[in-house]
């Protein structure tokens, strides 16, 4: 399926919730999938351990807090994110390794870039609904991004 967010708002607006353009691409130019949802705070312990289960084409939802201190993910964690099928990761936060994550088949934006590791305490929640850039995002949602955006729909939208 080939995802154009301005194309599924003009057919599905009233679906749709729209992210504030806060975030930037670092991996594939599009992607999309069910959401998996991850809570965090500069901690990556369960990002890894999300990304090292199947992926089946969904996307990893990270919010960790608008933070600019550290980086969540980086190319190792992208890399097997990739492995593992998932079509993409969303954070709320920084990532590492830029220009090794933009040659990997995998979707990322983020807010920023940031070279220091995140801490490893494994503090956080997992598929929970998180709320940031004006969007709550679900487990079981849809989301779809390009270079325009990023859009959430309650259920997998035709392209």
């Amino acid at each position: 399926m080939a995802i154009k967010t301005a194309d599924l708002c003009d057919a599905h607006a009233d679906e749709l919730q729209v992210a504030a353009p806060l975030l930037r691409d670092y991996g594939a130019a599009a992607f999309g999938g069910p959401i998996s949802t991850v809570q965090v705070l500069e901690d990556n312990v369960l990002v890894r351990a999300a990304l090292e289960e199947p992926g089946n084409g969904r996307v990893l939802v990270v919010d960790g807090g608008g933070s600019l201190r550290c980086a969540l993910v980086g190319d190792m964690l992208a890399e097997l994110g990739a492995r593992n099928g998932w079509a993409g990761v969303v954070v709320n936060g920084c990532i590492r390794d830029a220009a090794e994550i933009a040659r990997l088949p995998i979707g990322v934006k983020a807010l920023a870039t940031n070279p220091l590791r995140s801490a490893k305490h494994g503090q956080g929640q997992r598929d929970v609904p998180v709320t940031f850039a004006g969007v709550t995002f679900a487990p079981g949602q849809f989301l779809y991004a390009d270079a325009d955006g990023i859009v959430v729909a309650a259920r997998a939208l035709p392209s």
